[in-house]
């Protein structure tokens, strides 16, 4: 974000330009993130920016650390507690069965379709663990909103990502959602997609959960 504006400025007047731009610096602050900074050039033009290239940039506002941490907080909806009771047994048993945590599965479930087993996404992910059609074929499963094969064939799925990449769970998880070979051409890193940067910690925040639950 960055705004310039060039005021006529003379004594007071100049004073006052400054506080109005400092009061679009509030607004603009509310609407996005981070500092603000201002400089007054030698033409008196006033310089308004989150994103100083010139260190005559004086800071303005200072977003606060609360907002910030804020920010890096995965965005998170109600549980469906009915849904997760529903399909407790079924995720236990799967889990146990499958050699994957019955907490990351209630995770991946709850951030994924929050225990709809009819969810379908726009790019074409099913059921409770929203498969891809691929990964659905890939794994024998032929009815995605069949609740047990759908966790069944996630399970599996997370199994194999887990196997892929030594048991790193973050890494797990971040294939889950962009896909193995995203994760790979990253370097092994979480790519950098908006949906995949936000996905990776709500999961993991739901699994720290889960694991306090028992799940």
């Amino acid at each position: 974000m960055s705004l310039t504006r060039k005021p006529r400025l003379s004594g007071s007047k100049r004073h006052s330009a400054i506080c109005a731009l400092g009061a679009a610096a509030l607004l603009c602050a509310s609407a996005s993130w981070g500092d603000i900074y201002m400089r007054i050039d030698e033409a008196g033009v006033v310089n308004l920016t989150n994103l100083p290239v010139d260190p005559r940039f004086e800071r303005i506002l200072v977003e606060p650390v609360e907002r910030i941490a804020a920010r890096n907080e995965p965005v998170r909806g109600a549980t469906n507690s009915k849904g997760r009771e529903r399909y407790g047994q079924v995720i236990s048993a799967l889990a146990q069965e499958h050699g994957v945590p019955g907490a990351l599965l209630h995770a991946v479930i709850e951030a994924e379709s929050n225990y709809n087993p009819n969810a379908v996404s726009p790019k074409g992910a099913v059921g409770l663990m929203q498969l891809m059609p691929t990964t659905a074929r890939q794994y024998g499963v032929a009815d995605s909103r069949d609740p047990a094969a759908n966790i069944a064939g996630g399970a599996r799925y997370l199994r194999d990502l887990l196997a892929m990449f030594n048991n790193d769970l973050t890494m797990a998880v971040a294939a889950y959602n962009a896909g193995p070979q995203s994760v790979i051409r990253n370097g092994n890193a979480v790519p950098p997609y908006r949906e995949t940067q936000r996905y990776v910690p709500k999961v993991l925040s739901l699994y720290q959960r889960n694991q306090t639950l028992d799940l």
